[in-house]
This record gives C-alpha cells, structure tokens and sequence, in this order.
C-alpha cells in the first residue's frame, strides 16, 4: 500500500483543479477509496477531515487520522456546529492536542498539530470497530448501526417469498438479505451499498453461495434482467434529508428489473415517492396491510 503524503476524509481535493498525486480519500462513502483503518501509523504529513456526526464513529475516525499522522504533522477538522462541529475542539485536545478554532458558515473548524504522544486513541478506535450487535456484525456509522430500522422491519413484514434472481440495493448489513433468501426459490440475490463499512459487514453476515457484494453506488448499479428487487433507500445525504436519492434507486431499480419484474420498497410516509414510481411501473400498490406506522411499502411490476 502506496503511502500518501496527505490524506482526506469526506473532503474533494485540497485543489480541485489539480489533485495531487500523492493525496489520498480514506472515506468509506468514496468506493474505490483507501481504507484509513490501513494507514500505516505516523506515516502522512497532513490530513484534512469532514468529521461524522455520530460521537462514536466521529471519536473514532478523528482516532485513526491522529494515529496516521507523524508528530508534528497537520491536521484539520471541521464539522457542522448542529453535527458534531461544537464537540470537534473537546475531543481534540482529549486526545492530547493544542486546538485552534475557528467558525465560518456555521461550521467549527480546528486545527492542530499532531503531539508526540496521543491520548486515548486505542479505546476510541475499539470502540468504533466493527462489532456483533445483535447477533449480526455492524459498525458505529453505519445506518440503523445498533437496532434493525423501523422501515426495514416494516417491509420485512409485508415481504412475499421471492423466487429468481435479484438485487437489494443499498443493503446495510444484510438484514433484508437474510429473509429474501430464506426462500430456496431464489438464485441470486446482488448486494450492493455505498458504505464500505456495511458492505464488508453484510459479507460476513449473509453466507450463501447465492449472494454476491459491491461495494458501490448502488443508484448507480448497472444490471439488468433481474425478477425482483428489495430496498429501502436512503432519504439523508450528509444528514441533510434530500428526496433525490430515493427517486435516483427508484430509477435504478426499474432499469435493472425485467418486464414483470418486482420492486418492493418502502419509504416514510411523507416521502412522495408515488410521483417517481407510477409513470415507471404498470402497476404501483401499497401493502403495509392495516398501516406500515410511519411508513409506507409498496409493490411496484414493471
């Protein structure tokens, strides 16, 4: 593994009209990206950083780029203020660093030089490994990390025994996987995500023969011919809720199905994703039965 001189996470290039060669993404929302988990230890000279939300996936990305970086060597850190920007400084200088903060457009902005000796960054990075939570691998950071998602749950309950091959895009862990091949009638099932994270936990959560993994955009996938396609797509994008990205699988999902194919969704209740699915499909039904909650799942043929 080339080492870079200067790493990002969750940022464009320093220079988006010349990225240098020697800077690397380390995000695990960039497919194809390097793994900060595999930055060899005070081996970088600088590193610019768009810290997560989440406290514990936040402490434990800011652990691996303080890990990564030489003594001395500089980092910056931004953040939201409402999204964990406010926290940034305090968590710095709890691993040992003198902070210089700044604010501009809402966002905190610190910057520090990486101290000789770090404080608490091994317990940071364990406790935001990847772990068993309820008997299936997940990771701080990846959606519904902790719990199986109400949607999720409420389209497990309306899903049919489907039959064919097919694709759960943007799978997570592999929760929708486990019951969409409980059904011996199906041959193949594609699941792809765009968090590495979620990826490589569903591959060591779904062992069948009949499952296979990206790690990709999967509103973006190219396949086609399938029978059926599961999902619940994403509606937030940088924790800011967006409809686009629902519309986008939506999409994905009826180029990638065969006429007569099946999509079953589900989406909150005041996502108004009926606009995107009638003109697509021939046939669009709700079947959450006497009420998903605050969710709706739909059947969709092609």
């Amino acid at each position: 593994m080339t080492v870079p001189a200067r790493i990002l996470y969750g940022l464009p290039p320093l220079d988006l009209h010349q990225p240098a060669q020697d800077e690397v993404q380390t995000s695990p929302l960039v497919p194809g990206s390097q793994a900060l988990e595999t930055v060899e230890p005070a081996s970088v000279e600088e590193a610019a950083v768009l810290a997560p939300p989440g406290v514990v996936e936040r402490r434990y990305v800011l652990a691996l780029v303080l890990r990564a970086l030489k003594p001395g060597a500089a980092l910056t850190a931004l953040a939201p203020k409402d999204k964990g920007g406010s926290r940034l400084k305090k968590e710095l200088e709890a691993f040992g660093c003198e902070v210089v903060e700044a604010a501009r457009r809402h966002h905190r902005i610190c910057h520090v030089d990486r101290p000789a000796d770090l404080v608490g960054v091994d317990n940071a990075i364990a406790e935001g490994a990847s772990r068993i939570v309820q008997g299936l691998w997940s990771q701080p950071g990846v959606f519904s990390w902790d719990r199986v998602d109400p949607g999720t749950a409420a389209l497990l309950k309306a899903l049919p025994p489907l039959s064919g091959q097919g694709a759960d895009l943007g799978c997570g862990i592999g929760v929708l996987a486990h019951t969409v091949l409980a059904s011996p009638a199906v041959t193949r099932l594609h699941l792809i995500d765009v968090d590495r994270r979620a990826a490589d936990c569903a591959r060591r959560n779904v062992d069948d023969p009949r499952a296979d993994f990206a790690w990709a955009d999967a509103a973006s996938a190219s396949l086609e011919g399938l029978d059926f396609v599961v999902m619940n797509p994403p509606f937030h994008d940088a924790g800011w809720e967006t409809k686009a990205l629902g519309q986008r699988f939506i999409e994905a999902a009826h180029r990638a199905l065969r006429k007569g194919g099946v999509l079953w969704m589900v989406a909150n209740l005041h996502l108004p994703y009926e606009a995107v699915l009638e003109p697509l499909f021939s046939r669009v039904e709700r079947r959450d039965g006497d009420g998903g909650g605050p969710y709706k799942v739909f059947e969709a043929k092609k």
